[in-house]
């Protein structure tokens, strides 16, 4: 019976079976013209239909290209890695060597000098044409030695592409920096206290910021077959600061109380400290890879201030509703933040994730929206400034892909920033289902050159 299985194998978290094309989709309401480019969402749809674990599926993108006011075509493709063309393969060797082109590519996608990147943190990033399609991995002309992690940073000013690998062997974590124009420029390894979960970090304006928190990789876990971490009581919580062009003598550590930390929200300098905003997770799979049964903590809106003069660091609850998949506007990654789009994030009666609609906070006023869609099953917000709008305000487009769990139809919905609980401005409704997933972009025309 499909209740008897796993969450993120029934429901809307079941992947689909079929890669769609569709033209000219019908939209209610009225898409901005301004917009112009595309939207794609990554998100792990096994091939088969069967995987040990949410995390583990194989990539696949679903996008629908925007301009002139209409939504041109949708399309879902799987990314064509080695590992989805022989899903049985082995991506870590008897003596620990990891096969770095047997991606799943199936967290984020992103664009970077012209590149349209899919990513999972286990691997090199994989490049997918303009219509999704699967052109090859990058390992950055043979320069990249680690996997990418799935949450780059592109410097909103600089055009600077920042990201690290980690592994379960030494050297367990290196940072990363690739110019504007695509060119891995500096690797440096870290030095953390053992094999931990490494999932994202931050950026500011002149720092890097590590996150070296207590999830643990598991042998045996790693040998079954699942999600190969866990929480460990006796690893310490901290959060290193070094400089953007800096290296492991640079570093900083400042000792945090114990957490999990999958997504950071942003970072930014504030005179002599350094700001760094979370969706922070009390505690996370005391057994490994548990998402059922109690396998995660309390989840919080966080702020960590890290005193550069004392080497102290101060910690406050910004919101107490559990939140997920947070994100800022693409121009603030880096710089002092305003406002967040978060997802609100629960629990389900069988302990499996429940989206019940999306928050926009304004962390200088205290204020939050919350958007709800009834029985729809929104993902990740994705904001996209409006033509000419000030770079530091909410003037712009929310966008998400939801599905409707009593019409079993999925769409791509349009909001108003600046008006957020107000209904949609544009509906575009889709040829299938999208399943929960992961992590996407907005990516303008003039992005792809």
């Amino acid at each position: 019976m499909s209740d008897e299985k796993p969450f993120h194998l029934r429901g809307n978290f079941a992947p689909v079976a079929e890669e769609v094309t569709a033209f000219d989709l019908p939209v209610e309401g009225a898409l901005p013209r301004e917009l112009d480019g595309l939207y794609v969402r990554n998100g792990a749809n096994p091939v088969g239909g069967e995987s040990p674990h949410w995390f583990l599926g194989h990539g696949m993108l679903h996008g629908v290209r925007l301009g002139g006011g209409r939504a041109r075509w949708y399309r879902n493709r799987w990314v064509r890695t080695p590992y989805f063309e022989n899903p049985s393969l082995s991506r870590i060797a008897a003596d620990g060597t990891v096969d770095r082109l047997a991606s799943a590519a199936n967290t984020h996608v992103i664009a970077h000098h012209g590149r349209i990147l899919a990513l999972e943190e286990g691997s090199f990033p994989w490049v997918v044409d303009r219509e999704l399609g699967t052109v090859g991995p990058d390992d950055y002309a043979g320069r990249l030695r680690t996997a990418m992690t799935a949450h780059p940073k592109i410097c909103p000013l600089t055009g600077e592409l920042l990201f690290f690998g980690y592994h379960f062997l030494p050297p367990y974590f290196v940072y990363h920096r690739a110019s504007a124009d695509g060119t891995l420029v500096q690797s440096e390894e870290i030095a953390v206290g053992g094999p931990t979960m490494h999932h994202d970090f931050a950026i500011t304006e002149t720092r890097t910021l590590v996150m070296d928190l207590p999830v643990v990789f598991d042998l045996q876990a790693a040998l079954q077959g699942t999600m190969p971490f866990r929480w460990s009581d006796d690893y310490p919580a901290r959060i290193g600061v070094l400089p953007r062009s800096g290296g492991n003598a640079d570093v900083r550590w400042f000792e945090i109380a114990p957490c999990y930390v999958f997504h950071s929200v942003n970072a930014y300098d504030d005179a002599g400290e350094v700001v760094l905003d979370v969706c922070r997770i009390s505690e996370l799979w005391r057994k490994p890879g548990d998402m059922q049964g109690g396998g995660a903590g309390r989840q919080t809106l966080h702020r960590f201030r890290l005193d550069l003069a004392t080497g102290n660091a101060k910690e406050e609850t910004l919101d107490e509703r559990g939140m997920e998949f947070p994100r800022v506007a693409d121009a603030r990654v880096g710089r002092r933040h305003r406002y967040v789009y978060t997802v609100q994030f629960g629990s389900g009666p069988d302990g499996a994730p429940a989206f019940a609609g999306l928050l926009k906070l304004d962390l200088a006023s205290g204020r939050s929206w919350l958007h709800a869609f009834g029985v729809g099953n929104p993902g990740e917000p994705v904001f996209v400034p409006a033509a000419g709008a000030d770079p530091a305000a909410d003037e712009g487009w929310v966008m998400t892909y939801v599905h409707d769990e009593s019409s079993g139809r999925s769409e791509l919905v349009v909001l108003d920033a600046s008006r957020f609980d107000a209904a949609p401005v544009a509906r575009v409704a889709l040829p299938q289902r999208v399943p929960c997933g992961f992590h996407g972009s907005w990516i303008p025309d003039a992005a792809l050159g």
